[in-house]
């Protein structure tokens, strides 16, 4: 009983439900060893003990939370009205200086007023995070983080239409190799002007862990904070034409001909390695010209807004590639980014810092440019940039953030009725605790980073925001436990710092979702996602959910990265894929009748609806048809797979394998898997006929999503 009283105290699970009306409890070891990674001692019945009475008296002892939310409009929180008559409270930005004064409240005797924000000793500090500091009589005065946020995030201007690709699997006749940022700004700028797009989706572009091979996900980088150069279009970088050897780098310009045609040609698979080997010569050649004045004065403003937290990054770059890409195996004295060795280690690699923050500079460059392309096609909301859940456990931003992250621990997922063993994902989770104690600003960096560049943000795992399925190292997924965040700082935090950046947020919640996730973030005005097979009526009989059953704050889509394309899911081509990869847990014949049945299933109620006029038996008539639906629920958004505009049928990604299939290396293919670019796409004959039917939806008059003075001119 102790043990579990200490666990709640800290937001560990000790039991979960996998399945309705099945609860299963969590190992007592996991929950010693998650309190373990949370500082807590409960290896003995007197640690537990002992921990337990100081948490509780800690508890007891407490005026106010770690985090205080208040939200702009709405009654203020139960731990403002219930303090002591009496109580003092002093409120100061962050950000203020030492010599401003904070702002005095005194909460009043008798019962506040519930009504919230209009009370009259309740003055409302502005929309950001401050210190609050609370002095009741006769006890000593404490403080607490206060987040001011809107009610909701931004949201977008009527509906709209656009499309979801992976960058490096759209290439160009301009790319080496892979897609870029050249290829995304030309793709949104194409498809606002001519075909009305609203935005484009791509997947997460966070720097990756170096060496050979890097891992091609783009789920398990290095750093959440900074861009991967990778996706550098390097002849658009403004030093590219004064170059003093061109030969070399005309050499080199062709090389990455060589590997697009590889891929375009020839079969080959995206070489994300092989890319960067040459773009980092060329670079390193590009970099040695001298910045003009004004280049280098926006270069030194770059530096400056990014500080510390650049300064971390470019260094574990240098130093990786000295000593390696995991930090765990450098030299002790560098594993630490504060300590004498490492700032003596800054100094001798001076050079090679400031060359990854020039990488960096340049990358967030061209991010810019793409969203601004995006915005003068018309687009209302423009680049939607992904947020992956997590970090690899060696990367730039567990060394630079040790005591945020949770150490022996793994983010995952717990067994359900899909998948019996669990899911380990091997990323480090935050400490709740390291956030609240920093007044999340890690958490808050970092999502001001990603949408510095963006109309909108998606969260992969958005629950994640929520609680997230811990696994100690060493254990298999079965004996992880859920460890809870504070949802209602999280929350805040997103919404403040996406009414800042004038970004819509959507929310990945495919899979299983604690109850009331959905509503809360639905009532801050985060969107969530909806993908057409998996939208069934599954309280009721099971059957496909009729269009006006849908919500309308969601981005709908046929598919996903992680899932088939609509052509592979209508043929049946993704059974008999993952068949002959081994991948089926029963016989052929019966998934197959299964999956047909389940397909029969949508495309009669398409037809019913009379969305299908061409009749079965067409398969780029069904796309068409699948996407004719999408129109029809109330979704706010409709993202159309890029890949499903030409009838490709190979999954991008595909769960449970690794060298099984190439994952994240296939470029975008027609139906009879042709590589095709982005000129082709453009000129793609069924490519358009699909996009008359989104076509045939007007768009409404294009309005940019920021509030008044939300962004900078």
């Amino acid at each position: 009983m102790g043990l579990s009283r200490l666990a709640a105290l800290h937001g560990v699970a000790t039991s979960f439900s996998p399945s309705a009306g099945v609860t299963e409890p969590v190992p007592e070891t996991t929950v010693v060893a998650v309190l373990g990674a949370l500082g807590v001692d409960a290896t003995t019945p007197e640690a537990v003990r002992d921990a337990l009475a100081a948490a509780e008296s800690a508890a007891r002892a407490r005026l106010l939370p770690a985090t205080l939310v208040v939200w702009s409009g709405e009654p203020l929180p139960v731990a403002l009205t219930g303090l002591p008559p009496g109580t003092e409270l002093s409120v100061r930005p962050e950000d203020a200086d030492e010599a401003d004064e904070p702002v005095p409240l005194v909460v009043p005797a008798g019962e506040p007023d519930p009504a919230g924000p209009g009370s009259a000793w309740w003055a409302a500090p502005p929309l950001g995070v401050h210190r609050l500091t609370a002095h009741a009589p006769g006890r000593e005065p404490q403080d607490c983080t206060l987040v001011v946020a809107p009610d909701r995030v931004p949201q977008p201007p009527g509906r709209s239409h656009g499309f979801l690709v992976q960058l490096y699997s759209l290439l160009s006749a301009r790319s080496w190799g892979m897609g870029d940022l050249g290829d995304l700004a030309d793709l949104a700028s194409w498809s606002g002007r001519r075909l009305g797009a609203g935005f484009v989706q791509i997947n997460p572009l966070h720097a990756a862990v170096p060496g050979e091979p890097t891992d091609p996900s783009p789920y398990r980088p290095s750093s959440r904070r900074f861009p991967d150069p990778v996706h550098l279009r390097v002849e658009s970088v403004p030093e590219y034409g004064h170059v003093p050897d061109p030969v070399a780098l005309d050499t080199l310009r062709r090389k990455g001909a060589e590997l697009r045609e590889a891929v375009l040609d020839k079969g080959a698979l995206i070489d994300r390695d092989a890319v960067w080997a040459l773009k980092r010569q060329a670079l390193g050649l590009v970099l040695d010209v001298p910045l003009t004045p004004g280049r280098h004065a926006a270069y030194c403003d770059f530096l400056a807004a990014q500080g510390q937290a650049l300064e971390d990054h470019a260094l574990w770059c240098a130093l990786a590639e000295v000593h390696g890409p995991d930090w765990h195996g450098w030299p002790e004295e560098l594993r630490d980014p504060r300590s004498d060795a490492t700032a003596r280690a800054r100094a001798e690699l001076l050079d090679r810092v400031d060359h990854h923050c020039r990488l960096a500079w340049l990358t967030d460059t061209q991010l810019a440019d793409a969203q601004r392309a995006a915005r003068d096609a018309g687009m209302a909301v423009g680049v939607v940039h992904d947020l992956a859940v997590g970090v690899h456990p060696g990367g730039a931003d567990t060394w630079a953030q040790q005591d945020a992250f949770a150490h022996g621990m793994s983010v995952g997922a717990p067994p359900d009725a899909f998948n019996a063993r669990g899911q380990d994902w091997g990323l480090p989770p935050w400490r709740p605790d390291a956030l609240a104690a920093s007044g999340y600003a890690p958490y808050r960096g970092l999502l001001r980073g990603l949408l510095a560049h963006a109309g909108a943000l998606r969260i992969d795992h958005v629950m994640g925001l929520f609680r997230l399925w811990w696994v100690p190292e060493g254990r298999p997924p079965t004996e992880g436990t859920y460890v809870t965040h504070d949802a209602e700082a999280m929350l805040a935090v997103l919404v403040l710092e996406a009414h800042r950046a004038g970004a819509v947020v959507m929310g990945e919640d495919l899979g299983t979702v604690e109850p009331g996730v959905r509503e809360a973030l639905a009532r801050r005005g985060v969107f969530g996602t909806s993908v057409l097979w998996f939208e069934r009526d599954w309280a009721g009989d099971g059957r496909p959910l009729a269009p006006e059953r849908w919500r309308a704050d969601c981005l709908a889509t046929a598919t996903t990265h992680d899932l088939p394309s609509t052509a592979a899911r209508l043929t049946g081509d993704h059974v008999t894929l993952r068949h002959r990869l081994g991948l089926l847990t029963r016989p052929l014949d019966e998934e197959l009748r299964e999956d047909r049945a389940e397909t029969a299933e949508w495309l009669a109620l398409l037809t019913r609806l009379g969305m299908l006029p061409e009749g079965g038996g067409d398969e780029e008539a069904a796309v068409r048809a699948v996407h004719r639906f999408l129109l029809r629920t109330p979704a706010r958004m409709a993202g159309v797979w890029l890949p499903d505009t030409i009838g490709d049928r190979r999954p991008q990604n595909l769960p449970g394998t690794w060298d099984q299939y190439p994952n994240w290396r296939l470029p975008i293919a027609d139906a009879e898997g042709v590589p095709v670019t982005l000129e082709q796409l453009a000129a793609s004959p069924r490519l358009h006929r699909l996009m008359d039917v989104l076509r045939a939806r007007e768009a409404p008059p294009q309005t940019r999503t920021a509030p008044p003075g939300a962004r900078p001119a």
